[in-house]
């Protein structure tokens, strides 16, 4: 019997699409919302982190695990774009060797909603035992990772986006808008200008509007 994801929208109960559409309409404004709330806290720790990652003379190494591993790749994408160099190590990898690739000169940055991935923790554990600084982005405060780490950046939502209150969706979007805050904030701190931008980005449209070219 074909499952209902299998129907096309005009055959599906009107009622079933109206509650979708409110679902969605839902999930748009819980994420909103969470969002807005991360501005009142780029306080004193944002500040640290900033001064941190400003300062660090080797890289910025971002890790995760699952969804938090697929925007912190983004987050170092992100930096290094614009003028920090930074680089993604997933969490799991790390425990098979490649934590060896994190330097004393490194700073790290784990994503970990929960702040009790095991992957991530563990990662934290072997770099604080080296005596290498951790920041966490976590939505639990008094989590693990938070204990380990030297800096927290609080990212805690009030419920998830979907209507299970369960799939990764508010809490990444938290993530994912606290590494474009701290990205931002570097570009200034940095005076990180359009014509560095242009020599990080010489192919593409993008690149050829920066550099002059013709479209």
């Amino acid at each position: 019997m074909p499952n209902r994801a299998d129907r096309p929208a005009a055959q599906l109960p009107r009622d079933l699409v109206t509650r979708g559409l409110a679902a969605a309409r839902s999930a748009i404004e819980t994420e909103a919302a969470a969002v807005s709330a991360l501005a009142d806290r780029l306080d004193g720790v944002f500040l640290d982190v900033l001064t941190a990652v400003a300062g660090c003379e080797g890289h910025l190494v971002v890790t995760g695990l699952g969804k938090s591993g697929l925007v912190g790749r983004k987050i170092a994408a992100t930096l290094a774009s614009t003028g920090t160099p930074a680089t993604f190590i997933h969490s799991g990898d790390a425990l098979h060797g490649d934590s060896g690739a994190v330097t004393s000169r490194d700073l790290v940055l784990a994503l970990s909603a929960s702040g009790e991935t095991a992957e991530v923790c563990a990662f934290a554990r072997m770099l604080a035992e080296r005596q290498i600084p951790v920041i966490a982005m976590t939505g639990a405060e008094e989590s693990t990772l938070a204990q380990l780490a030297t800096y927290t950046l609080d990212t805690m939502v009030l419920r998830e986006a979907d209507p299970l209150n369960l799939a990764p969706t508010a809490s990444t979007t938290a993530a994912l808008v606290m590494g474009d805050a701290l990205a931002c904030a570097l570009v200034v701190l940095r005076e990180f200008t359009h014509h560095d931008f242009a020599r990080f980005h010489p192919s593409g449209a993008l690149g050829r509007r920066l550099l002059g070219g013709e479209a």
